[in-house]
């Protein structure tokens, strides 16, 4: 279910110079980085780029909702690691992402962790934002 506006607790806000090709900034300057296409799309590479940001950003926000999910199933996941793979590529619109998220718990045997993911992905907003729109595999 959707948020209303009244529900929002924070807003972030960034803006992009020159799209793919120039320099992204949120407005309190925390986050001020030169962004170049990638040298596999033709680009210098010399920045980072729209997918490297996505991927972080998903990465700690899903890390987030599993420590979330291990709270309420009293699991251990200190320790733990989210990783997530962000590919661009070209589709029948333009362009398209795919998305890989992989976990790793140490703390916890193999089918408690995939549990523990597939659960996280159901309440982490980024999965919800991205869920029926793009394809996220979790392994």
């Amino acid at each position: 279910m959707p948020i209303q506006q009244s529900d929002v607790l924070y807003t972030a806000v960034a803006t992009a110079e020159n799209g793919r090709d120039g320099r992204v900034a949120t407005d309190d300057g925390k986050l001020d980085v030169v962004v170049n296409p990638p040298k596999e799309m033709g680009g210098n590479g010399d920045g980072t780029n729209p997918e490297q940001l996505f991927a972080a950003g998903y990465s700690a926000c899903f890390q987030g909702a599993l420590g979330v999910v291990a709270r309420q199933e009293g699991a251990d996941v200190s320790g733990s690691t989210v990783t997530t793979k962000v590919g661009i590529g070209k589709n029948e619109e333009g362009f398209g992402i795919i998305v890989e998220i992989s976990a790793s718990i140490p703390k916890v045997d193999a089918a408690a962790a995939r549990e523990l993911v597939e659960k996280a992905h159901q309440v982490c907003p980024y999965s919800k934002a991205t869920r029926g729109n793009i394809t996220v595999t979790l392994v």
